[in-house]
């Protein structure tokens, strides 16, 4: 399965799965070989790495709320991560833009009907790259997406979060299966919905933006 963000019907009657980009197919993010650790973040090494990077430390060393900036093709894209509340998420983060394996990856992913979110973190541009390890979730129960909200994708399976993530340009409504880990500034958030005025190619619900995106380098502090 590709990292997929799981979402409501556009038909009442179906359901729509956003997994890569429209019309591709394998693993976004790799399953985990063995469960996630019980203490400390267990970050599991499992399929092949879109780019090749060293795993974080299974005892988070990020603490408190950083400063991100996603610099892409576009303009910056400014948000804080909550290190106290999701620490392997945010460290996970923290280490794969650390090791430059954001620079240079494509934004491959808009949804623009029932979800409204930008997904991005694949350098392969697939939708089915992850940095070769997954880790757990970091979840209450109460997580909401409304705009603003940045989180992890997954294969849709517990504990399976990898690189990518998602930007909710419009409160949208998804189950609380995917970890929020920041939020965008508002600055970034008028970035992101730039991104989205534009629309998917060819007028689609779901696909790549109309408008290409690279991240070009992320800075944190």
């Amino acid at each position: 399965m590709r990292t997929r963000i799981l979402t409501l019907a556009l038909a009442a009657s179906s359901l729509l799965v956003l997994a890569g980009c429209a019309g591709g197919s394998g693993d976004a993010s790799p399953e985990p070989t063995t469960p996630p650790a019980a203490d400390g973040c267990g970050y599991v090494a499992g399929g092949g790495a879109a780019r090749e990077v060293t795993p974080p430390p299974a005892e988070p060393t990020v603490t408190g709320e950083l400063t991100a900036v996603l610099e892409t093709s576009v303009g910056a894209i400014p948000m804080t991560l909550d290190a106290d509340r999701v620490p392997c998420t945010v460290g996970s983060f923290v280490s794969l833009a650390e090791q430059s394996y954001y620079a240079d990856t494509p934004c491959h992913r808009l949804t623009t009907a029932q979800i409204f979110v930008l997904q991005c973190g694949d350098p392969s541009g697939t939708g089915r790259g992850g940095p070769g390890y997954s880790y757990r979730d970091e979840l209450d129960g109460t997580e909401t997406y409304p705009a603003g909200t940045v989180a992890m994708a997954n294969t849709g399976r517990p504990d399976t979060n990898g690189s990518q993530f998602f930007l909710v340009y419009e409160d949208s409504e998804l189950p609380p299966s995917y970890t929020v880990f920041g939020q965008l500034a508002p600055e970034g958030l008028e970035v992101v919905r730039a991104i989205a005025a534009a629309g998917a190619e060819g007028g689609a619900p779901d696909g790549a933006p109309a408008t290409p995106v690279t991240i070009t380098g992320v800075t944190v502090g």
